[in-house]
């Protein structure tokens, strides 16, 4: 009995030194240091007396031009206030998101060493959807009013497929793509595998910059988008093959099957059932798969053309 317990933790010990896994990677040791400033509190809860106070923390929310009375206004308006209470319900302390930050740059240092930790703002940005995160390396401005819940009533008259991103979980997956936009350019991708492995690319980093977050959330579909997605990749391969739209340019399948949608458009009665952006996840699949077969740095894949990545990726999905 001994000797048949030791087998078994000798091949444990064998099994658990094979190769790393990336999603468990360890950087309790890495250093970053930033701070959060809360320009939304301290605005919203500023007098006509203290005002000049957030005028001086802040010189680049404020126009020269306008007169303190202007801002002053503001901060009083009915839907203003009502628009800083309903986020102060859920965002008052903001200790969740310092630590999903943490870790998150601790990530993107562990692969880029060079990364500087970005000095982070809150705001109100009057559910301001295209430009919920803002990062500029220097800054990174964080629009809490678009987080508070797919059913807020202040999203009452958002499509579905938007809203259902307007939450506390999708927060920090905004953030991580805001700076992956900087890291991944989409030039000279013309073709739509180029375009799908570009948009892959990006979720693939994702992977190993938020490892615990979902994949559904990475993506912004909902579980059951996710499972179908899952359930139907080799139909959805094929009908991109059978309709010869790998190597196409026609700029018409972005809006089909790679931009933000409620679902992706095959043209057949079932596809309300689909995600949108089926192509970005299928672009997603092909990106793994390459990792998988090739020995290559993330800072390096970043370089290698889409086309070279979907050629070397073997590539064949799941049935």
């Amino acid at each position: 009995m001994a000797k048949h317990i030791s087998i078994i933790l000798l091949l444990l010990t064998v099994f658990s030194c094979g190769p790393k896994q990336e999603d468990s990677i360890d950087v309790r040791e890495i250093n970053v240091d930033f701070s959060i400033d809360r320009f939304d509190v301290d605005f919203y809860t500023a007098t006509e007396n203290t005002l000049g106070k957030t005028k001086e923390k802040y010189p680049f929310f404020f126009s020269g031009n306008e007169p303190d009375s202007v801002w002053v206004n503001k901060i009083n308006n009915k839907e203003e206030k009502e628009l800083f209470s309903e986020t102060q319900k859920l965002y008052k302390d903001v200790s969740f998101l310092r630590d999903d930050l943490e870790q998150l740059f601790k990530h993107i240092k562990y692969y880029n060493p060079k990364f500087k930790s970005p000095k982070v703002i809150t705001l109100l940005s009057n559910i301001d959807h295209q430009n919920k995160v803002v990062y500029t390396k220097e800054y990174l401005l964080i629009s809490l009013d678009v987080y508070l819940g797919a059913t807020h009533k202040f999203y009452g008259d958002y499509p579905t497929y938007i809203k259902e991103n307007y939450t506390k979980n999708h927060l920090i997956v905004d953030v991580a793509t805001a700076i992956i936009n900087t890291e991944v350019k989409g030039a000279n991708d013309r073709t739509f595998v180029g375009k799908m492995v570009k948009e892959g690319l990006k979720l693939y980093l994702l992977d190993r910059y938020i490892p615990k977050a979902s994949n559904a959330n990475k993506i912004g579909f909902t579980e059951e988008k996710h499972t179908w997605a899952i359930n139907n990749e080799e139909q959805v391969w094929k009908y991109f093959i059978e309709n010869k739209l790998l190597f196409s340019t026609d700029t018409k399948l972005n809006k089909r099957f790679i931009d933000l949608a409620p679902f992706s458009k095959f043209y057949r009665a079932e596809d309300n059932r689909s995600p949108g952006r089926i192509g970005a996840w299928i672009g997603w699949q092909i990106v793994r798969s390459y990792m998988k077969h090739n020995d290559v740095s993330l800072q390096k894949i970043i370089e290698i053309p889409s086309e070279e990545i979907y050629k070397n990726s073997k590539y064949k999905p799941k049935r």
